[in-house]
């Protein structure tokens, strides 16, 4: 039998949770809401809230540890969707870009020197503000993930 698409959620500060949970429900599919405090989730079945310790990373980690080929990992955070791209899981950020084995390298030398130029003084801001346009790239993102899962995996 085959093993079912799985989709989880780094929750702290995710604001596309909402819309992850349209597309699970349109298909049938199990969530997983990690974060390290209390999050409000809605009641279903397919909807399992995971609160994990306050420890540096631990929902990095507990997502990392189960993500594999049938999954779908939805998270800003860079160093987790390289994880979770070694492990063979789909990886999506809020504004709808894929992670893959060929762009995560990049993504990773990027936030890295950008941490360097905020520490350094020479960058100030933050990413832009998150937009109706982000919103609906990451809809579009996330059906073409599922398809495409469930291609490959039918």
């Amino acid at each position: 039998m085959p093993q079912p698409i799985t989709i989880f959620i780094d929750a702290d500060a995710c604001p596309v949770k909402a819309e992850t949970y349209r597309v699970a429900e349109r298909y049938g599919l199990h969530v997983y809401v990690v974060a390290n405090s209390f999050l409000n989730v809605p009641r279903e079945q397919w909807i399992e809230r995971v609160i994990v310790s306050d420890g540096f990373d631990a929902a990095d980690d507990w997502i990392a540890e189960r993500a594999g080929p049938h999954s779908i990992v939805i998270t800003a955070d860079v160093p987790l969707a390289s994880r979770c791209v070694k492990a063979g899981a789909s990886a999506l950020s809020p504004t709808g870009k894929a992670f893959t084995d060929s762009s995560v390298g990049m993504a990773l030398a990027t936030r890295n020197l950008m941490q360097e130029l905020r520490e350094a003084g020479a960058v100030t801001g933050g990413p832009p503000p998150f937009s109706a346009r982000d919103r609906s790239a990451f809809l579009g993102a996330l059906d073409r993930a599922v398809m495409r899962l469930r291609r490959a995996h039918p």
